[in-house]
């Protein structure tokens, strides 16, 4: 009988494991942690290095890594090399951190809003939901078919392409463009 307890509690210790790892996403070939907040697992991202660069140089990583929660609405590198040429690196210059700061801030939502909750405030607003960036900017979320399409300020649309990346802070939903206020 003990060794059947043994046995049953080794299964179930497997099952759990099986069942963390298979929630576990990934993104920019890096496995995403749950159990990190955004910092931590924004840095072994390769899609997202543009952005954990800007992150660093508009002294944002305290504010991300702090208990939250945060709903981030991540550009990938390929994000940010749509940008205008030069924008980027202009960006990223000392004199420009408070410029940086607020587009950085406009892409984070404070609370935590999963896929699920933001179609459900796009369905609850007639097809469109206005989330209240970090920044005192607003993102307009939508809906094309199933997927979720964030308008920003300037008109810039982009598309959710990973939902749902949980992390100890918060969430983070990647998008496929910069968003401007």
């Amino acid at each position: 009988m003990k060794n059947l307890k043994l046995q049953l509690v080794l299964v179930m210790s497997l099952l759990v494991t099986t069942v963390s790892f298979a929630q576990n996403k990934k993104v920019g070939g890096a496995e995403m942690y749950p159990n990190k907040n955004i910092v931590e697992n924004a840095v072994n991202s390769k899609d997202h290095t543009t952005l954990v660069a800007a992150v660093k140089a508009a002294e944002l990583v305290e504010t991300l890594s702090s208990e939250g929660p945060f709903t981030v609405f991540a550009p990938t590198n390929a994000a940010f090399g749509n940008l205008p040429e030069g924008t980027v690196e202009t960006l990223l210059k000392p004199e420009n951190k408070k410029q940086l700061q607020t587009v950085l801030t406009y892409h984070v939502v404070a609370g935590k809003f999963s896929a699920k909750d933001v179609i459900a405030a796009i369905e609850k607003g007639d097809g469109k939901a206005e989330l209240k960036t970090v920044s005192g900017g607003t993102l307009t979320a939508m809906l094309d078919g199933k997927k979720v399409k964030i308008k920003d300020s300037k008109g810039n649309v982009g598309t959710v392409t990973i939902a749902d990346v949980n992390q100890s802070n918060g969430v983070i939903h990647v998008v496929d463009t910069v968003l401007l206020p």
